[in-house]
């Protein structure tokens, strides 16, 4: 079974990532992972007190990639799998696919204004250096376009 691989946060674009990705595997009867990122704290406070903000951090974006699963479980009857990891973006999605080699393509939502974010930024620049192709949903599609092209 091929997998869709979604970086999840709590922007719009990536819902329209996750939503293309929900179409497309439901269309095909493959299967999304979730990959909630947890930036890496930049300072070092007392051990408990660092400790405290990870985890809050890490508790937040558990609740954000499970409400976006249970939609996408709601209408198509799939649960994802979900994985939350701390670390920097970058190198924790690397990681994630060369643990996975069952995953067909990393899918990135951009934002509909603005430059590009720091992940399509350097995934697009090394794209030929990834396992799988890299699908970036634009910011400004409508559902509705979304949903034609993941058909």
């Amino acid at each position: 079974m091929r997998v869709y691989l979604v970086v999840m946060d709590e922007t719009d674009e990536a819902r329209k990532a996750l939503r293309f990705a929900s179409r497309r595997a439901m269309q095909s009867g493959d299967a999304v992972h979730i990959l909630a990122l947890v930036p890496k704290q930049n300072f070092n406070a007392f051990g408990a007190v660092q400790a405290t903000i990870e985890e809050e951090a890490r508790d937040r974006a558990e609740v954000i990639a499970s409400s976006a699963a249970g939609n996408l479980f709601s209408e198509s009857g799939r649960m994802p799998v979900i994985t939350v990891k701390i670390g920097d973006g970058q190198t924790v999605i690397k990681e994630y696919l060369a643990d996975h080699p069952e995953v067909a393509a990393l899918v990135l939502g951009a934002a509909a204004e603005g430059p590009p974010g720091p992940l399509i930024t350097h995934f697009a620049g090394h794209s030929g250096d990834l396992p799988c192709p890299l699908y970036i949903v634009p910011g400004r599609f409508t559902n509705e376009e979304i949903d034609r092209l993941a058909a």
